[in-house]
């Protein structure tokens, strides 16, 4: 069996918006990698080193902001530009250590796509997390 060119995926431009999220000033500050993405799923990491709230576990701001990583890069990876439209985050457990966001697209009618992300310590989920996407053209 043979694939049709047309409709693989474009691996260098994925691997040029990797980089493009890996080395965005807010990942960077961070310490949050794109591990791995394509069209409608990522997995990106961060270190919580240095990022404790006062109780010692890490900022809510930091989950946040790892989950948005995986969304954007998710939703962005495939050359169609989306930007995010709405954003709910639930913390279900503090979480320290290494931090694992993983981010699957659950529907897409078109125009606005649903995301949702699973952010991990350990084996544990720590944090659910579902944008919305609008695509912009």
């Amino acid at each position: 069996m043979t694939c049709n060119p047309e409709f693989l995926p474009d691996t260098t431009a994925i691997k040029a918006t990797i980089q493009k999220f890996n080395e965005s000033e807010f990942a960077r500050l961070l310490g949050i990698v794109v591990e791995e993405a394509r069209d409608g799923y990522a997995r990106v990491t961060m270190d919580c080193t240095g990022k404790a709230n006062p109780s010692g576990v890490v900022h809510g701001g930091a989950i946040a902001s790892l989950a948005d990583q995986a969304f954007g890069i998710a939703e962005n990876c495939a050359g169609i530009h989306r930007v995010a439209v709405s954003i709910h985050i639930q913390y279900l457990i503090p979480g320290n250590g290494l931090l694992v966001a993983i981010a699957e697209r659950v529907q897409d009618n078109g125009s606005c796509d649903t995301c949702r992300v699973l952010v991990y310590a350990s084996d544990r989920i720590i944090a659910e997390f579902t944008g919305v996407a609008f695509r912009v053209d």
